[in-house]
């Protein structure tokens, strides 16, 4: 197998998208399924198959026409590159109710992903146990990053101890950070950061039930007022 770093940078849409297709080579691999094709794999990921395609050539050609690609060799290849061969230890900072739900979670394991630490600034959660560990103090952050070569870290404090935890996180070393905090924080050169925002997800989702609601009551109308919808919409 090729090293990662044989062929052409894998641009970051196409990154964000290969885990939705390692999810789905996983449940055809659970089925037995030994090849898929792209429209069958653009269809388990909610793409187009052209996408797909265009995706995976970032990965080399492994595809066959007429076959389609082996499932357990993508599977394999898709681990490579998203750095799945090996776990990833995982430091949880903010031990409320997201971050008890986040340690309680049972399938980071199974993806590569071993959460090793819990850290909360509250001294009354100091020596609770959540998910099987003990919660330490965030003082103790720098250590237990040393000592359990944590290299992820997952904030998930309230807005107002974002940055100043994002600062901690990477003064300890850690260079990948995932923020659920409903905050924008800023990073270093060199240290990658994907935010999480359930807010703007549930907006979004908004948008589209009003859009949907706007376009059943104009569905309603009669053709004069149909006809003057569509134009202020153009005007």
């Amino acid at each position: 197998m090729p090293d990662r770093l044989d062929g052409p940078r894998i641009p970051e849409a196409t990154v964000a998208r290969l885990p939705l297709y390692y999810r789905a080579l996983n449940e055809t691999a659970e089925r037995d399924i030994e090849t898929v094709s792209s429209e069958q794999l653009a269809d388990l990921a909610g793409v187009n198959a052209a996408k797909v395609r265009k995706d995976l050539s970032y990965l080399g050609s492994y595809g066959t026409r007429g076959v389609g690609y082996a499932v357990e060799f993508l599977l394999a290849v898709i681990s490579r590159e998203l750095g799945l061969t090996q776990d990833w230890p995982v430091v949880i900072v903010g031990i409320g109710n997201l971050g008890q739900a986040l340690a309680n979670y049972g399938g980071f394991g199974a993806r590569g992903f071993q959460v090793s630490a819990l850290v909360d600034a509250d001294p009354a959660k100091h020596g609770e146990k959540v998910g099987g560990l003990v919660v330490d103090a965030l003082e103790s952050l720098a250590d237990l990053v040393a000592m359990r070569g944590i290299r992820i870290g997952v904030i998930a404090t309230p807005a107002a101890a974002a940055q100043d935890v994002t600062d901690q996180l990477v003064d300890a070393g850690i260079s990948s950070i995932l923020n659920f905090a409903p905050a924008i924080v800023s990073v270093p050169e060199g240290v990658s950061l994907r935010k999480v925002d359930l807010a703007t997800e549930l907006q979004i989702l908004s948008y589209y039930q009003a859009e949907r609601k706007s376009r059943r009551r104009v569905g309603k109308c009669t053709p004069d007022v149909q006809l003057q919808a569509t134009e202020a919409k153009t005007s």
